[in-house]
């Protein structure tokens, strides 16, 4: 067992996979001699060659068109795109070719690729660098969507991600990658994928998130319970498909629900819950469903970022706005 980053598990996992099966690869701008643009894949070409770990030209439709060849072709490939801005040029590989392989063979045939690529803000990078595309991906049948959130989550999730015989888009946080360390066990062990993880136990409210929110609101819930209330945390982790059958059974011990995310509001994944929670558990409620999310405009540029991503105390502001609902 060793303490590590977030980027520094993806590495492990990565290594791991590629020693276990032979056809797995890597390829992407970069990746190979230079390590990533994060050095998520850092020294794997030393550890298996040019031929599995395959460095890229700057082409991102091409990335993801190579990659559901190899594909089809038996082997598992996995892609990374530097910056999930850079994603949206992968579209039409991803909608319109890996997404619906299964369905237009008749299942013949499948695509187990999966597209990694660094998601959200909170790094004061320029604009297409911390792009919120989720809601996106998971709008496209045939794709399942992972968005880990801690070293360990990362690991155990892209090891079931390599493993899926089918598409898997890997959103990882950046802002995460280097922010902290937990002690991760490289035994191969995956983590179930379209299950959701409870993280704090509480009565008061359920806060469901993923990816790099559940930073901010593991922080709420610590200023909530020095106020006397305990809210209940959900990690999403698999947003396409989710597992609603946790988050329902959350809300209907709580009676209220915060839905937190830092993706543009309007059509996003947060309002998707929210609507899900509405549809199914309505007699559970006891206040209407809050959102917190990020604003419908471009991320900002550095100075104005930080108004844009959702704090802790929005988090927190939301869920007491629940607690003390009175009709």
């Amino acid at each position: 067992m060793a303490e590590i980053t977030l980027v520094e598990a993806i590495n492990l996992a990565l290594s791991h996979e590629l020693q276990r099966d032979e056809s797995v690869v890597v390829l992407g701008q970069d990746v190979g001699r230079d390590g990533g643009v994060f050095r998520s894949t850092l020294g794997l070409v030393d550890k298996f060659g040019p031929e599995r770990v395959i460095d890229t030209p700057l082409a991102e439709g091409m990335i993801a068109g190579m990659a559901i060849g190899m594909a089809v072709e038996g082997i598992r490939a996995v892609a990374e795109i530097q910056f999930s801005g850079f994603a949206y040029t992968c579209i039409d590989q991803i909608l319109n070719h890996a997404g619906r392989m299964r369905y237009r063979t008749r299942g013949r045939m499948s695509c187990p690729m999966v597209l990694r690529t660094p998601c959200g803000g909170g790094i004061h990078a320029p604009e297409h660098h911390s792009e919120s595309p989720e809601a996106m991906f998971a709008h496209t049948p045939g794709i399942r969507v992972v968005y880990p959130s801690s070293p360990k989550s990362a690991y155990g999730l892209l090891l079931a991600a390599i493993r899926d015989p089918d598409p898997v888009v890997f959103l990882e946080p950046t802002r995460l990658y280097r922010l902290f360390k937990e002690d991760v066990t490289d035994d191969g062990a995956a983590l179930p994928l379209d299950t959701c993880f409870t993280l704090r136990e509480g009565t008061d409210v359920t806060l469901v998130t993923w990816g790099g929110m559940v930073h901010e609101t593991l922080q709420a819930a610590d200023t909530l319970a020095e106020e006397g209330y305990a809210a209940e945390v959900l990690d999403v982790a698999t947003l396409k498909p989710y597992d609603l059958e946790t988050i329902l059974a959350s809300v209907q011990r709580t009676g209220r629900c915060v839905v937190v995310s830092e993706a543009p509001k309007t059509a996003g994944f947060a309002s998707e819950i929210a609507a899900a929670v509405g549809e199914h558990g309505l007699l559970y409620l006891m206040a209407p469903v809050g959102r917190v999310t990020g604003y419908d405009s471009v991320m900002p540029l550095a100075r104005l970022e930080k108004q844009y991503m959702p704090s802790a105390e929005r988090i927190a502001d939301a869920a007491r706005l629940a607690i003390g609902w009175s009709g």
